[in-house]
């Protein structure tokens, strides 16, 4: 869902200019040499020994739990680089909170991992992984995406292929079990990291012959990757399938559920049918994993932008239903569409803020734990809209905006094992309100863009346009 970000680091080289009669055979030649590991090919500045721990690992505190509570995704820029002063501003925002903080391996800051067979580059991985670290977060990591020579690409540092098409390619399935080896080395490499996702939206695994997801090779990949992780730690937690949870229209579409339904719309059922097969044919799972929008494919807020984040209770609850109970992540979740540009600008940060704060409470009630903000830090400054905090370019960044203090008071206050409390709620706009309460905190969200006067747990409240209010109890 999120946008697919090359690494800006990282370039595809070009060959030189081939000039005279012979230049068709020593294409070919060169051509043929990129394909043999270490045949010619760059392996500058990586090391075969990728598995070696890095750094000092944090200390777990006790067996890891399936389940991580509310945090969010590192992108292409975040906290991790910039200036001194706002990455320190950032670590001490998050220092104490223990917010999960979701790193992919490949791609969204990070570059290819191992660019030739038995040959890592994990430089921005351990830089990710450090500044996790030091800012006392929950490290989890994204198993996607693959290094080129997994998937028909060429082999070498410098060659990796950026483009979206390209990054989005799965392996083929004569190197999955180079894949699962792959994420054994990073699960050795980072012995604290206790959570693994494995893929990320079934990219590249859409069978177009078919029309439909090609969830047997999927989860051909997820078993061996599975299976590679418990061989390096049985105390490693693993999940999947990291499927886009696709809504349409509720009628006139030939893709449209019948079984799951309601006023935002109707699920994919090739959407279903791929979900159906990986959690009937999975060697095991100790979560599961989903992501999407509350928003139809079209871009729909059916009936309107709160209403369509009831669609996030139903396939919680569904999702919960078909697995047994197993604990229930969602990687992304989107309640505001975006534009040709993948951004998403178009609502105050005020009206923003009120539809997250509304998802992440439809997310909980349909039985959600766990959750990943997808960060959107832009490189520079001013605007930042939807971002976690001011753009660390400058001495001046790193500074608190409201998203970071929805995200870090919902994990604060909602965490795995909370349980919840119904309230009262009086008002002639009480139904326009979304509420969330435990023994001890209640929050409020006003999804008018106007201001509201209500009686919230027996308290008189004035709640401005599109506010979000925390209560003690």
């Amino acid at each position: 869902m999120g946008r697919q970000e090359r690494h800006t680091g990282a370039r595809r080289r070009l060959l030189t200019a081939l000039i005279g009669a012979g230049a068709a055979a020593v294409a070919l030649v060169v051509a043929l040499i990129c394909t043999l590991p270490g045949g010619g090919v760059s392996t500058r500045g990586t090391t075969p020994d990728g598995g070696s721990v890095h750094g000092t690992p944090a200390t777990p505190s006790g067996a890891p739990r399936p389940d991580v509570g509310w945090g969010f995704t590192h992108t292409q820029y975040s906290a991790d680089e910039g200036s001194d002063a706002a990455t320190a501003r950032v670590e001490g925002l998050l220092s104490g909170t223990g917010l999960p903080q979701n790193q992919h391996i490949m791609g969204w800051g990070a570059d290819n991992p191992e660019p030739v067979r038995g040959h890592y580059d994990f430089g921005d991985l351990d830089r990710r992984i450090d500044f996790v670290r030091r800012s006392g977060g929950t490290p989890v990591i994204t198993l996607c995406c693959a290094p080129d020579w997994m998937k028909g690409g060429r082999a070498g540092v410098g060659a990796t292929d950026w483009s979206q098409a390209a990054l989005e390619t799965a392996p083929t399935p004569d190197h999955y079990q180079d894949y699962a080896a792959l994420a054994a080395t990073v699960a050795r490499r980072y012995p604290d990291v206790r959570h693994f996702i494995v893929w990320n939206e079934f990219k590249g695994f859409w069978n177009d012959s078919a029309g439909r997801w090609d969830y047997e090779g999927y989860t051909k990949l997820y078993n061996l990757v599975y299976r590679a992780l418990k061989r390096v730690d049985s105390r490693i937690m693993v999940g999947g399938p990291y499927l886009v949870m696709d809504s349409v229209g509720p009628r006139g579409d030939e893709d449209a559920s019948t079984a799951l339904r309601g006023p935002w719309g109707a699920m994919d059922k090739r959407v279903l049918d791929a979900f159906d097969y990986w959690n009937r044919h999975r060697a095991g799972a100790d979560f599961v994993v989903v992501d999407g929008s509350s928003y139809t494919k079209d871009d729909d807020l059916l009936p309107d932008e709160f209403g369509a984040t009831d669609k996030f209770t139903a396939v919680s609850a569904w999702v919960r239903k078909q697995t047994g109970g197993l604990p229930l992540w969602w990687a992304e979740y989107y309640v505001e569409p975006a534009d040709g540009s993948d951004d998403r600008d178009g609502w105050s940060e005020d009206h923003r803020v009120a539809a997250q704060a509304a998802g992440m409470i439809a997310l909980v009630k349909g039985g959600a734990t766990s959750g990943f903000y997808w960060n959107p830090e832009e490189r520079q400054g001013p605007g930042c809209p939807g971002c976690l905090w001011t753009p660390t370019d400058s001495a001046d960044g790193g500074r608190a905006l409201p998203m970071y203090d929805l995200v870090s008071r919902f994990s604060a206050a909602f965490g795995p094992g909370t349980r919840y409390r119904t309230v009262p709620v009086f008002g002639a706009d009480a139904a326009r309100l979304r509420v969330l309460a435990t023994g001890t905190t209640v929050l409020v969200v006003n999804t008018l863009d106007r201001a509201v006067t209500a009686r919230v747990d027996g308290r008189p409240l004035t709640l401005k346009p599109y506010g979000v209010t925390w209560l003690r109890r």
